[in-house]
């Protein structure tokens, strides 16, 4: 069945990609060194990200998911887009304002991104993306929203964005943090010339963090898209991460159903009603392939509670999340 990012907005396939993973050397999902090997120069790493973007796209899936911070993400998906002739009607592309990539591509960096939420940081930003993705970009986002970085109460931020919303631009927002579920209720409150600021957002939800599943829910009946990023929580339920007994339930289940940790994974988050698009964070075309597979599979109910005992705390997910090396 077709889905919308949102009541009002564009068609988009069920499975996204975002490029969190291809856009740079460096990044925490388990195994991404491992993925890359010795391919790490500019030029490998466009090759790469060409190659699982054109998997991606020739598996149906057209929402696409880039960020300032993700090094040259938004430059690779670009000169994608125009090698393989593409329309803006095509595909759906999103991307992300907020972070400073400052790692100079290198993965031992001592930071890798730097978090700018001011006004004169979303001009700029703002101003590179549409160098780079022009009439392709359709979605832009606030990088990470939280409460501390003071985003949401920014009366200049928000009047730009505001602006932004009325050049035909949809904007949205992402979240992070055990606040997640606080920070999108703020977000739901928040007007510009009377009309909602936002129209979309995108949150970490997956069998181990499902704390802002109600607030995502709320967002959905208020006509947002809802983009779930993160639905193998950065490796963690996927092979890679095979030693963790406690995901001894979703091994078994996997193993029933004949497919691998990752596809249950994903397939969990695709059952949930308010869901708009999940995204894959694949390095290569073999996990981008395993990804997919989860759009044939569906849960039912009894199948769904035996992954229920997976939950962590939000704090305590947050506090691995925080912890998993750049590699």
């Amino acid at each position: 069945m077709p889905r919308t990012l949102g009541a009002s907005g564009p068609a988009v396939s069920p499975l996204g990609l975002g490029l969190a993973a291809l856009g740079r050397p460096g990044y925490i999902t388990l195994g991404h060194g491992e993925d890359l090997g010795q391919g790490r120069s500019v030029e490998a790493m466009e090759r790469q990200a060409h190659a699982v973007l054109d998997a991606a796209y020739g598996s149906g899936l057209c929402y696409l998911d880039a960020a300032r911070s993700y090094g040259r993400a938004e430059a690779f998906l670009a000169s994608w887009l125009k090698a393989r002739g593409l329309r803006p009607e095509d595909v759906v592309v999103g991307s992300k304002w907020g972070y400073t990539y400052t790692a100079d591509w290198r993965v031992d960096a001592e930071r890798h991104e730097v978090k700018d939420h001011s006004l004169p940081n979303l001009r700029r930003q703002w101003g590179e993306s549409q160098t780079l993705l022009g009439p392709w970009l359709r979605l832009y986002q606030v990088h990470s929203a939280t409460f501390e970085s003071g985003v949401l109460e920014d009366a200049g931020v928000r009047e730009e964005l505001g602006r932004l919303r009325d050049s035909g631009v949809r904007v949205g927002l992402t979240l992070s943090g055990p606040q997640q579920a606080e920070v999108l209720r703020r977000a739901l409150e928040l007007r510009v010339g009377g009309a909602p600021v936002f129209s979309c957002v995108q949150a970490t939800w997956n069998l181990l963090e499902r704390s802002a599943g109600p607030a995502l829910a709320e967002a959905h009946a208020a006509g947002w898209g809802v983009i779930i990023k993160e639905a193998v929580a950065n490796g963690r339920l996927t092979a890679r991460n095979d030693g963790d007994e406690a995901l001894r339930p979703l091994r078994e289940l996997a193993g029933e159903l004949g497919v691998t940790m990752d596809v249950v994974a994903i397939a969990a988050v695709l059952a949930q009603p308010w869901v708009s698009v999940v995204l894959s964070g694949a390095t290569t075309v073999e996990q981008l392939r395993s990804n997919v597979r989860a759009l044939e599979v569906k849960l039912g109910n009894a199948q769904q509670e035996k992954l229920r005992g997976l939950v962590e705390s939000p704090g305590d997910y947050w506090a691995k999340r925080s912890a998993l090396p750049w590699n």
